[in-house]
């Protein structure tokens, strides 16, 4: 479904989510007798309860965040100051203050544990702008990772995200007033995606994390064939025998990070897997899994610049070689986590 105009999302959408936030929490009681009643007719401890639960903390938290997100455009001049620094590092506060409150209900309420095991960012690369680049499997693993950003290592992200994340109306409102880029699927704009990722990574500062996912979405079997065709198609037969020895994760794209590489040379590069979410591939496997009752571990690999390669070519084998290693970091935790990498408990 094509994503409807900037004014249409405004208008029309943004304020429909306030609306139905306040309709869902002034019949709540009743939705709420009718959830507990069908609690013992589904698998799982008050499932339809607690997913109930969890599902109008999302639209409250949305709606409240729409409100404070119009509160920031008001006292920035009606949108006129809105890209100043102070109004920026305020945006940035508010996503942080926002994102510690969800992940407090997802404890809470889904019984969610993230755990963080390699060096993290602030111990390898101190001071130091990052390009940090994540395999993507399952849901919510974007808004883990900017959590995680945000909140533990104290970094301002610019994201490179897919164009339809936009029909959520506040990650609409809040990242398009942040350096971030919606980027539309399809191989007709991929030169002008690389070009817009490029352009984003320029001057990046101590603070920065440039964020992108190179294999272009979620993993799924089917996508990992596609992607292996792909580069079938476009002649890339080394690639495609490299992609097919990696089972769980997709073929990473290379113009992105080429291009972000070109635009921040000083910068380190994190790499970041995790597993937990990996079983959540479509609407069955997400009803099956909820409520998660779920340990997550991320996993930080971090490489400074001056070990980064210079060569375009050698660029790409890297890219390839780094991802053959996370394919076999996942393979080797999907249950659990080596002994090699005690994890690190969530920090608060």
């Amino acid at each position: 479904m094509p994503l409807p105009p900037r004014w249409v999302r405004r208008l029309l959408l943004a304020p429909g989510v306030v609306l139905l936030a306040v309709a869902v929490l002034t019949t709540l009681p009743g939705w709420g007798l009718l959830a507990l009643a069908a609690s013992p007719l589904v698998p799982g401890r008050l499932r339809p309860l607690r997913l109930l639960w969890i599902g109008t903390v999302y639209l409250v938290w949305d709606a409240a965040a729409l409100l404070a997100l119009f509160a920031l455009w008001l006292a920035s001049g009606f949108g006129a100051r809105k890209r100043s620094p102070f109004f920026q590092r305020a945006h940035y506060l508010l996503a942080g203050r926002f994102l510690r409150v969800f992940f407090w209900q997802a404890r809470w309420t889904l019984r969610l544990r993230i755990d963080v095991v390699g060096a993290d960012p602030d111990t390898a690369l101190p001071g130091r702008p990052e390009l940090v680049l994540c395999r993507h499997a399952g849901p919510g693993d974007s808004f883990i990772l900017i959590h995680a950003l945000v909140n533990w290592f104290h970094r301002e992200p610019r994201i490179v995200l897919k164009e339809s994340l936009q029909w959520d109306p506040a990650i609409d409102v809040l990242l398009n007033r942040l350096p971030n880029r919606f980027i539309a699927p399809g191989p007709d704009g991929r030169e002008s995606a690389i070009r817009q990722i490029g352009h984003l990574a320029i001057d990046l500062d101590d603070n920065d994390a440039f964020v992108i996912f190179p294999e272009g979405g979620n993993f799924t079997p089917g996508r990992r064939l596609r992607a292996i065709a792909r580069l079938r198609a476009l002649g890339l037969e080394r690639m495609a025998l490299r992609a097919e020895r990696m089972q769980h994760v997709l073929a990473p794209q290379p113009g992105g990070l080429l291009a972000a590489l070109d635009a921040a040379p000083d910068a380190g590069v994190v790499f970041v897997a995790h597993t937990g979410l990996d079983r959540m591939l479509t609407v069955t496997d997400v009803w099956r899994e909820l409520p998660m009752d779920k340990r997550i571990v991320m996993r930080f690999w971090s490489v400074p610049p001056e070990e980064i390669p210079t060569g375009r070519q050698e660029r790409i084998d890297w890219l390839f070689d780094w991802w053959t290693r996370i394919d076999r970091w996942i393979a080797a935790n999907r249950d659990g986590v080596a002994a090699a990498d005690p994890p690190r408990p969530e920090v608060a």
